[in-house]
């Protein structure tokens, strides 16, 4: 019996089981043998009278786009394929980012609050022989998804939205005034909210394997020494079966929680999910400096998180809109969920409503309001640079070196450069002064990572950087067009508002509110 074995199967629940299971759809995605869906058909047949203005598939994030959008007072109903409940573990995030649940009124600010389940300070960026950084206030908060999703259920129900608990999505058909979901449902528009492993985002691909992976195992465990600090990134390892690890960390309510996670290729000779969980158990008793017999694991969290170059996606179909992991527009540094759906919640909720007001619900508008963001884009990059290709040959130390001197300079430009960038928000600025520095700094450096990532990745990446810059410039002018704005047809002025969204989040900007 393996070690994974031996403490998963003394957790509660068929744990095992699960990750086996991951497993097997990881391996069909790196094999490129799982089947492609075909849930969504067409039909030229007008539905006439729909009974609903959304419908969101998906519960776990949808509830949040859910809440509020019908607080909009739109006819929203919501479909989650078990009972809608959030998991045990918290979710991680930003102090300033859960602001826009007071802003959108999902919460009370008391509400708000009790939904914080842990607060910690501060937080650690190190790598292997190299910088150690401390920050504060960054990813710091752990929100309780248990209570959280609870209020936002009871807000949305309150609201007039309908819940369809053990419904999962089957179907659906597209019409030109609408959609039918189910067989059952007539809407206006269908909200993808399914994430990653959604039926409907798989057959807009095709079979389309992702471009990168980043698989993550970690436990949530008491018996760990007395620690009131977290870790954002830390590395204390050379390359290990040509990947570098990076280990997280941070206090839970009921002890600590510990996450190792890498970047890689979809090969099918990378690592497993189960013999990664097996290198997170080796290595855990160094990281943090405990027996693994010192340790009570309450529960284990394992996963893996594709990510495709041509995102977001662009869904074929009208009246479909995929939204959070399902629309593959989070960074593929991230890990998405949570986070990515909260930073894009209001941008999404006003120009949704703006999309059903003014009849924009083609498949060409809806795709406006996933934008393409450079900000997210140039970070494709910088995960070629955290990951060795699979029969790549580079120096061990190559990728912790380079981490290492790239947040040095970082730390020394100070706070506006370093803190943005940890919670994956990149500006022109800030990317321009650190890479500067660092090409100064450490040219030797820079001359090894080109042959890593690619020439023709490299290239590629300075489009998206010039690009960046252009975002920034023009959201910068965008003020002086809203008067002009206001005076426009409703229509071309949702051409314009989306336009605005895209250069704002394209070049970081939201980060300034």
């Amino acid at each position: 019996m393996s070690l994974t074995q031996k403490i998963l199967s003394q957790l509660p629940g068929d744990v095992l089981t699960g990750l086996e299971q991951s497993d097997r759809i990881l391996t069909s995605l790196r094999e490129n043998t799982a089947p492609v869906p075909t849930l969504v058909t067409e039909s030229q047949q007008p539905l006439g009278i729909v009974d609903w203005d959304v419908l969101i598939s998906g519960g776990t994030l949808g509830i949040l786009i859910g809440s509020a959008l019908a607080l909009k007072g739109l006819r929203v109903v919501l479909m989650e394929r078990g009972i809608l409940r959030g998991r045990e573990q918290e979710w991680n995030i930003s102090r300033k980012e859960l602001d826009v649940f007071v802003e959108l009124d999902l919460l009370t600010q008391e509400e708000l609050e009790t939904a914080i389940a842990t607060q910690y300070n501060p937080a650690r960026v190190g790598f292997h022989g190299g910088t150690e950084i401390w920050v504060e206030d960054v990813l710091n908060i752990g929100i309780d998804p248990v209570y959280l999703l609870a209020t936002l259920k009871t807000r949305f129900l309150a609201a007039g939205g309908k819940l369809l608990e053990n419904t999962p999505f089957t179907g659906a058909v597209v019409h030109p005034d609408g959609v039918m979901v189910n067989n059952q449902f007539k809407t206006r528009l269908l909200i993808d909210a399914m994430g990653h492993s959604s039926p409907i985002a798989q057959q807009a691909r095709q079979g389309k394997k992702p471009d990168a992976l980043c698989l993550v195992v970690g436990t949530c465990a008491q018996g760990f020494p007395e620690n009131s600090s977290g870790d954002l990134l830390l590395s204390f390892t050379s390359l290990q079966n040509q990947c570098q690890y990076f280990w997280e960390a941070f206090p839970a309510r009921d002890g600590r929680t510990t996450y190792l996670f890498t970047y890689m290729d979809a090969h099918p000779q990378r690592l497993s999910l189960a013999a990664f969980f097996e290198e997170y158990l080796r290595l855990l008793p160094e990281y943090q400096g405990v027996e693994l017999s010192q340790l009570k694991f309450q529960r284990a969290l394992f996963g893996f998180f594709p990510s495709y170059r041509q995102s977001p996606l662009r869904t074929p179909w009208n009246h479909i809109l995929p939204v959070g992991d399902s629309s593959g527009s989070q960074s593929p540094l991230s890990f998405g969920g949570f986070g990515a759906m909260v930073r894009h919640l209001k941008r999404l909720t006003f120009g949704i409503e703006e999309a059903l007001q003014t009849e924009q619900l083609s498949a060409k508008t809806l795709s406006l309001l996933q934008p393409y963001q450079p900000s997210l884009t140039v970070t494709w990059l910088f995960q070629k640079a955290m990951s060795v290709g699979a029969n790549q040959k580079i120096p061990p130390e190559q990728i912790n070196q380079l981490l290492s001197a790239v947040f040095e300079e970082m730390q020394q430009l100070g706070t506006p450069v370093l803190k943005p960038f940890l919670q994956d928000i990149v500006q022109f600025r800030a990317l321009s002064q650190a890479l500067l520095k660092t090409n100064l700094s450490h040219p030797e450096l820079v001359i090894k990572i080109i042959p890593q990532v690619g020439l023709g990745n490299l290239l590629d990446w300075m489009v998206h950087y010039v690009n960046l810059g252009v975002y920034t410039t023009l959201f910068r002018l965008s003020p002086m067009l809203e008067r002009w704005i206001k005076n426009q047809p409703s229509k071309q002025q949702y051409y314009w508002h989306r336009l605005i969204d895209a250069y704002k989040y394209g070049s970081g900007g939201d980060y300034l509110d």
